[in-house]
């Protein structure tokens, strides 16, 4: 095999005697020299591994001539997805504020999507969802505020990662302004601008968590529907109650009918030269509305009252399942719920298989099996909400007292906690102890004691 070096050499020889032949006028032997040139380096090219030919051939060019051959391949090749081309972003007139109107946004955001196929749709082709959430800028008051917002926050992080929702935590007012009950509205349309390719935009309050992790959104449901919150008909339309629907938990489609019904329900709130207006009209609207100033879930129930040709039927109210649910109702019944779902895994044998993180849904899936088979009365409450509980500031609703408040928020947050712990193979035996926790058993005793003692919160098997 010909050396680097030899190959080379050749190579000058051959040139210095091209040269010489030609001024001799004995250009009659070009043909052959190059010829022979085109052998040897042919021959000097198979000496050489691939990728060192292909540097040096490549050694010409200055854009190429540091890079390994496959990172300037990679380069050449156009991506799948590209911002290229113009799209809404580089609008100047462009406002994430709701002070501006958004027009035609369902274009605008089709044109982004065609950019960018590959984000069109989420995992296993399901509608992608954002999950938006937020608190205060400042400080709690209340001394264990902090965390408990941290163990809620933690709490939609864990679902999120589970499901495969984004998920955005906001600590600012965005429009100061619009403050208290009407903060999360700039939040959830900008996160509508910040994320073209999510269908839907999940906003939850700070204080609600999710005490079943397994259960996913039936989001085939709401196909023809813009807007999902928790509620119910008859007391919208009935009885006209302001509780008749909670906006602290809701669903809302990225699409221009959500921007202009925003605009419109945005209009009672404090950065409306109407608002005063709007709270003696939705005080005397609704008999059970103690407080005068404009709140969201008011004018919301009075937008379907008074408006119903033209939103209601883009407003899905659910009340099939725990969309969104009080508090004071749900948590006494969670040791009894762990209870059964313990007894439920003893029965069918894939139950009480250990299984890794990922393989979560397949689970969630056999387990909605046994749910059906054992009656609706043991499903886990979907969204717990601590209304009127003020985690942060203190300030509870004096209904009930600050200690069953607290109290049942850790209790809650226990409940679903174990069902993430369980993964990792542990649990807290007792829903009330925080701190402690035990590795799952490899199966129940035959006796049917976990061993977990306390509230029953082993939600243990293998």
């Amino acid at each position: 095999m010909v050396s680097p070096e030899a190959s080379t050499m050749a190579k000058h020889a051959l040139l210095r005697n091209r040269a010489s032949l030609c001024f001799s006028d004995a250009c009659l032997f070009l043909g052959g020299v190059l010829m022979a040139l085109l052998l040897v380096w042919s021959f000097s090219s198979f000496a050489y591994p691939p990728s060192a030919s292909q540097t040096l051939a490549a050694s010409s060019s200055s854009a190429a001539a540091e890079a390994p051959p496959e990172c300037a391949a990679a380069a050449a090749a156009p991506p799948r997805d590209s911002e290229e081309s113009d799209n809404f972003y580089d609008d100047p007139e462009l406002s994430y504020s709701m002070e501006r109107p958004m027009r035609g946004w369902d274009e605008k955001r089709r044109e982004w999507l065609r950019q960018h196929p590959s984000l069109a749709s989420g995992e296993g082709g399901r509608e992608r969802v954002v999950l938006v959430t937020g608190s205060q800028p400042s400080p709690c008051k209340n001394k264990i505020g902090d965390h408990l917002l941290l163990r809620f926050f933690k709490n939609k992080v864990d679902y999120c990662r589970l499901h495969g929702c984004d998920v955005f935590y906001n600590n600012v007012l965005l429009q100061p302004q619009m403050f208290s009950f009407w903060a999360k509205y700039p939040v959830v349309r900008a996160a509508m601008l910040a994320h073209p390719e999510a269908e839907w935009i999940w906003w939850i309050d700070s204080d609600a968590l999710f005490t079943d992790m397994d259960f996913e959104l039936p989001l085939e449901r709401y196909k023809g529907h813009n807007l999902v919150v928790h509620g119910w008909t008859n007391l919208i339309y009935e009885k006209k109650s302001w509780t008749s629907i909670n906006a602290g938990v809701f669903l809302i489609r990225n699409c221009q009918w959500s921007m202009d019904f925003m605009d419109v329900w945005a209009g009672m709130g404090p950065q409306s030269p109407e608002y005063e207006r709007w709270g003696h009209v939705l005080r005397s609207t609704f008999a059970d509305k103690l407080f005068p100033d404009s709140d969201d879930q008011s004018a919301l129930i009075y937008l379907l009252l008074t408006q119903k040709d033209r939103y209601g039927d883009k407003i899905y109210v659910e009340n099939e399942y725990y969309f969104e649910g009080y508090w004071e109702g749900i948590v006494g019944t969670l040791p009894n719920i762990t209870r059964e779902y313990e007894d439920m895994d003893r029965r069918p044998p894939a139950l009480r298989r250990r299984h890794a993180e990922k393989a979560s849904r397949y689970y969630a899936a056999r387990r909605a099996e046994a749910e059906a088979e054992a009656g609706a009365a043991r499903k886990r409450p979907f969204v717990t909400h601590f209304t009127g509980c003020q985690p942060c500031s203190g300030n509870h609703n004096q209904m009930y007292s600050g200690e069953s408040c607290w109290n049942g928020m850790v209790k809650a947050l226990n409940f679903a906690d174990n069902q993430v712990l369980r993964r990792y193979g542990y649990v807290r035996p007792d829903l009330m102890d925080s701190a402690v926790v035990k590795p799952i058993p490899f199966d129940y005793p035959a006796g049917g004691d976990d061993g977990g003692g306390g509230d029953g919160g082993g939600e243990g098997a293998r």
